[in-house]
């Protein structure tokens, strides 16, 4: 049974103004490394979300929203911000809804027994999109929207969400913050992008936050997964685990200031390979977040592909 890789062409075609971190490149940097492990993963083209999908985190209201600017790019030369951060070319809508699809995809792999692990190597990211607004580069929540789908098609209780971006996961927060049953644990730097994320936020018991300050190393960030999130984790007893996978704490990111190397994401990611045997009988989902310096993204990406494979 081996693992599953989700692709599609739409990533590389999703159009950011020049000098954006969120670009293209990010899809071409990746592609060595995902085919290098061709042989171990089955790559998958990523299904094209549809509207009551996007309905499990997102009202009507917004959706249409999102659809009628997108309807306005002609040029990809001339892309349409949503925010000031979050901008949207021609292919941009496809690409976004193509991200929730393989996450929906994901999950139906790992729940009727397909595989164990899923990773989506998809753009734009989503966990900075709150139910109403984009923001943060991201258009759609798809870890919040995976964790939902599992839980009508699927009928799981508890699903849980493991955000190692550096960039706080404001949206998947904001989704899950009044739900006992959806858990959410990150680590980010902070202060930093979008503001979020302290220590006290916790919802209703169910969000976990370990914010680390500027300059925190591999030290810091893995003893905030192994003392205080993944024990959370492990007494949450979740039935799915979802990763939004942002590489971006690594050391030579552009966006962030902390000292992590890839060889901690190799490390964290058997951690929770480890939390995934012993509570969703090894089900893991992974997504594609940040991760903006392009070496760095590729070798991070590597290891833990490598790691969840293992």
């Amino acid at each position: 049974m081996r693992p599953i890789l989700f692709t599609h062409d739409s990533a590389q075609k999703h159009q950011v103004p020049e000098g954006h971190p969120e670009r293209p490149e990010r899809m071409q940097a990746l592609s060595p490394i995902l085919a290098e492990r061709a042989t171990k993963w089955h790559s998958e083209t990523a299904p094209e979300a549809d509207h009551e999908q996007l309905q499990l985190v997102h009202p009507d209201s917004y959706l249409h929203w999102v659809y009628e600017q997108a309807a306005t790019v002609q040029d990809a030369d001339k892309p349409v911000n949503l925010d000031p951060d979050t901008w949207i070319g021609p292919d941009s809508l496809t690409a976004a809804r193509c991200g929730v699809g393989a996450t929906c995809a994901g999950v139906d792999r790992l729940m009727t027994g397909k595989s164990a692990r899923v990773f989506s190597a998809m753009r734009p990211p989503g966990h900075h999109a709150e139910p109403d607004k984009a923001m943060g580069f991201c258009l759609f929540s798809n870890a919040a929207i995976g964790a939902e789908y599992a839980r009508k098609t699927y009928g799981l209780t508890r699903v849980a969400v493991l955000d190692f971006d550096v960039h706080h996961g404001n949206g998947t927060q904001a989704a899950f913050y009044g739900d006992g049953d959806l858990y959410y644990a990150s680590t980010h730097q902070m202060p930093l992008y979008p503001g979020t994320g302290a220590a006290d936020e916790r919802g209703c018991g169910n969000i976990f936050n370990y914010p680390l300050a500027a300059g925190a190393g591999g030290a810091e960030f893995l003893s905030g997964w192994r003392d205080v999130l993944l024990p959370a984790m492990l007494a949450a007893q979740p039935e799915l685990i979802i990763i939004s996978a942002g590489f971006d704490a690594h050391r030579a990111d552009p966006l962030a200031t902390l000292n992590v190397n890839t060889a901690d994401f190799a490390t964290l990611t058997d951690d929770i390979v480890r939390l995934a045997e012993e509570t969703s009988e090894g089900r893991i989902l992974s997504l594609l977040e940040g991760g903006y310096d392009l070496t760095a993204l590729a070798d991070s990406c590597a290891v833990h592909l490598d790691r969840l494979s293992a």
